[in-house]
């Protein structure tokens, strides 16, 4: 892996080179072994935190991992195109737009001690920028050369808050095209319900249950691109013990390797539908 400037990496992309690289702040990774009509997303999977805002911040390490999506990332790494961010959302959040980025509150609670500075904000905000030049140079370069391309939005969520049942996959769909885009949807959904789980846990999966697909990223690709859709794909995380701040490996792997196999063919298939 490399470290390159966001300029490198813009020009990478555009001249259609495979690499893989940490962005020179190191705010995003990039890898991109093979042009694919589909990436991968995993842009709350950051947990840096930078040390010049930990004696301002209220909130402990644990409150933010447990907001945070800790191991989206490795659910996809294996496939071709995977972009992931590597700083918390509590700095500031890839998923909202520029000027909600940077939280003051954050789920119910004062964020800060003391307001932070407009250097600061500004400072986050500048990483917050770059990845959404180097997001848009992407799809642009993807659709250009393929006419159609996917992006899977991977998110997770803390199911054990909930007062109900609530499913193991939510797609959340509010946002995108569903007249046109309904049967690929419905197929990555049911796709996603095949998913067998280790330890007793079951697989299910709903449309707009727990969350409806409200977030910046997929608006700001659907609102650019109109030959891209975005499905934003959370799992309950079922794969840790969100309360006890332990992590599950064999649900990762077992996550992770049927996603393998599950997803590129649920990408081609859309594409093929598509291009």
């Amino acid at each position: 892996m490399q470290k390159l400037s966001i300029k490198d990496i813009i020009s990478k992309i555009s001249n259609e080179e495979t690499f893989e690289a940490v962005s020179s702040d190191y705010s995003f990774t990039i890898k991109i072994d093979k042009y694919v009509p589909y990436a991968c997303a995993a842009i709350h999977d950051g947990h840096q935190f930078r040390k010049e805002l930990w004696d301002n911040c209220i909130h402990t390490e644990y409150e933010r991992w447990y907001e945070e999506d800790p191991e989206t990332k490795n659910m996809v790494k294996s496939h071709p195109i995977v972009i992931a961010g590597c700083d918390s959302r509590f700095e500031y959040d890839l998923n909202r737009a520029p000027k909600d980025a940077v939280f003051d509150t954050a789920w119910g609670k004062q964020l800060w001690h003391e307001p932070i500075s407009e250097k600061m904000k500004d400072k986050s905000l500048k990483k917050h920028t770059n990845f959404y030049k180097m997001v848009h140079t992407l799809i642009a370069v993807l659709e250009s050369k393929f006419g159609f391309c996917t992006v899977y939005d991977m998110h997770s969520y803390n199911w054990k808050r909930w007062d109900r049942d609530v499913p193991t996959w939510n797609l959340g769909t509010l946002n995108i095209d569903n007249k046109r885009f309904g049967d690929a949807i419905e197929g990555w959904r049911q796709s996603l319900f095949e998913i067998k789980f280790p330890n007793a846990i079951k697989s299910t999966s709903k449309i707009n249950d727990t969350f409806q697909g409200n977030g910046y990223f997929l608006k700001y690709i659907t609102n650019n691109f109109k030959n891209t859709l975005v499905l934003a794909t959370e799992i309950a995380k079922v794969y840790c013990n969100e309360q006890d701040y332990i992590i599950y490996p064999e649900v990762l792997y077992a996550i992770e390797t049927q996603l393998n196999k599950r997803l590129p063919e649920h990408a081609m298939q859309t594409y093929h539908s598509f291009k």
